[in-house]
């Protein structure tokens, strides 16, 4: 089989596409153990890229960011004193910062050393405010994806690791445009396919056996509450 030795060294469009096609049913079967992950990881795939994009300038304001915050702990490690601290920064100073943090794009790290200076934003966090706004740019720094690509492991959460990261991540991306004729694919749209990947390993493998016969069942009988209105709409 073209993934036994993982999806990341698969250069197959079509593959890709079917991962992507079952994440949604990827994150219900995570959030059958944490009730609000499907509410908070749809206002994060979906809402509030459309709120940040529909402003004459890109930026974050605080109560975005302390609900990313949320949804960034539901999907990983809840710490409480995280979602605490950075709900501590002011109006103000969320909005210029992270003003200026999609300003500095392309260049990422310096985009990711300015969202920093926010309380409780390391590298991690940074990258999801990026990869919300700039998905073409950045990609979440998930534990599942970087898991996923060889010579990750350890996961050291600098910007230095953010970036090795990232760049395997564009390399991807690169070769999928490449043969993929719709040349939709951005560092965010990977990094979605990387943790599906990884998560249903763990959870829901039956959902990756649809790989073998095009991936379309499972994809239709998801839930279309937790589910994007388009299959390609989520970012």
């Amino acid at each position: 089989m073209p993934l036994s030795g993982g999806l990341y060294g698969c250069e197959d469009p079509t593959y890709w596409r079917t991962v992507f096609d079952v994440y949604w049913d990827v994150l219900k079967a995570k959030g059958s153990r944490q009730k609000k992950l499907a509410e908070l990881d749809k206002w994060y795939q979906e809402e509030l890229p459309v709120a940040i994009s529909g402003r004459r300038e890109k930026y974050l304001t605080q109560a975005e960011v302390v609900k990313l915050m949320e949804w960034k702990l539901a999907r990983g490690k809840f710490r409480p004193r995280l979602q605490q601290l950075v709900a501590t920064n002011s109006s103000e100073t969320v909005e210029s910062c992270t003003r200026k943090a999609f300003q500095l794009l392309p260049d990422v790290a310096a985009a990711i050393t300015e969202l920093s200076q926010l309380k409780a934003v390391g590298p991690a966090t940074a990258s999801a405010i990026l990869a919300a706004g700039a998905p073409e740019a950045a990609a979440f720094m998930a534990d599942e994806a970087m898991e996923s690509i060889p010579g990750l492991t350890p996961i050291q959460y600098t910007l230095k690791h953010y970036i090795l990261y990232l760049d395997k991540i564009q390399l991807c991306v690169k070769k999928l445009n490449k043969a993929d004729t719709e040349k939709a694919w951005t560092p965010h749209r990977v990094e979605l396919c990387l943790w599906a990947w990884a998560v249903a390993q763990k959870l829901c493998p039956s959902l990756l056996q649809t790989l073998s016969s095009g991936g379309e069942k499972a994809a239709d009988e998801a839930d279309e509450d937790v589910r994007p209105t388009k299959k390609w709409k989520a970012r």
